[in-house]
């Protein structure tokens, strides 16, 4: 759900339905939780019960910083508290599944991280899982909710631009890997935990591709075992070409990362403020305007951390309270990772893949 801006009328802001009140509890309280997730559900008063991570000290802080009341000493305990309705999952991708699992067994909608698994295998026994239980699975592909990517989907979906002829999502820029030293030894690196974010909101502005072709290299001498520069191509039935160029080793002061859509009436570009300065950021940039007409600059609000965590969490409130799937259901997102996989396999195979054949 969404707000309008007045001013442009734009709606792009992240809007809690008129219930909000689930009791939420939550399953790792490592860094993305304590500086994305609770800040934001702290900011819209969001009712938080308890918390459980496998680290007693890392539990404490989090309960102490964020003014949450109980802890658990297993996540057993947790989901025997009547009071929890929903459970926010921040672990490791590997972990998820058996945790989602006992999780859904309990009768307890979830909200996992991304991405939802490292194989499809495991993705798809999630969802089985909820469909069998009879609750929500919802990812957190937040990125949906960041300013830039949501405007552009009401101005796209308004037809603003037309018929979409072109995107392009372009990053350069020094990624501070060290705030994640498990990633370092990963068999997947940026397509798997970085690009995954700009493929699903690409899948959420145009839509499935027909077709993924990718390319991916390193860093000359660089500490992490996998990819951290990629290129990556994905072709529509339409002739829509989109292009995403990701690489993590800028060491200038040159960087940046720059959306730009393009269709048959028009243009929307702009700049992805959070990755100017991570995880501080800035907000986002954007720009519109006709062909043959000037760009108008229209400023945005909010930071994609922590305000973009909001919306994975409403949609998903939403979702309970009417009936119908998140907007990031786990059933939505085997797509994405259809495509994360098919990036893999063009950049073994060196081809062209169809994602819908994985």
């Amino acid at each position: 759900m969404t707000q309008r801006n007045d001013a442009f009328g734009l709606t792009y802001k992240p809007q809690l339905p008129p219930r909000h009140d689930y009791g939420i509890g939550i399953i790792g309280c490592g860094g993305i939780m304590n500086y994305a997730h609770l800040p934001a559900y702290t900011a819209h008063q969001l009712t938080i019960i308890g918390c459980y991570d496998v680290n007693p000290m890392a539990m404490h802080e989090t309960a102490q910083r964020h003014g949450i009341s109980t802890t658990y000493p297993d996540i057993a305990a947790l989901l025997a508290d009547p009071r929890i309705e929903i459970v926010d999952i921040a672990v490791p991708a590997w972990e998820q599944r058996a945790i989602a699992e006992q999780v859904l067994a309990a009768g307890k909608h979830i909200l996992c991280q991304k991405p939802l698994a490292e194989t499809l295998d495991d993705a798809r026994a999630i969802v089985a899982a909820g469909v069998a239980a009879g609750r929500h699975v919802a990812v957190n592909q937040q990125m949906r909710w960041s300013a830039g990517i949501a405007a552009s989907k009401d101005l796209i979906a308004r037809g603003y631009i037309g018929e979409p002829t072109d995107a392009q999502i372009q990053v350069s820029t020094r990624t501070p890997w060290h705030m994640w030293p498990w990633l370092r030894d990963s068999a997947h690196l940026d397509v798997m935990y970085h690009s995954i974010h700009y493929l699903d909101s690409l899948r959420y502005l145009f839509g499935d591709p027909a077709l993924i072709t990718s390319r991916h290299s390193q860093y000359p001498g660089q500490a992490e075992r996998a990819e951290t520069k990629t290129v990556t191509v994905l072709d529509y039935a339409s002739q829509l070409q989109v292009v995403v160029m990701v690489n993590h080793h800028d060491d200038s002061q040159d960087v940046y990362a720059t959306y730009r859509f393009l269709g048959s009436k028009g243009i929307i570009k702009g700049t992805i403020g959070l990755l100017y300065n991570y995880p501080t950021g800035q907000p986002d940039t954007l720009a519109i305007g006709l062909h043959g007409q000037q760009l108008v600059d229209i400023p945005l609000e909010g930071l994609w951390i922590p305000d973009a965590f909001i919306g994975p969490m409403a949609s998903l409130m939403d979702a309970i309270q009417h009936g119908h799937p998140p907007i990031t259901s786990g059933v939505d997102n085997i797509g994405t990772l259809q495509l994360v996989h098919g990036s893999y396999a063009s950049a073994q195979q060196g081809v062209s893949i169809n994602p819908h054949d994985l």
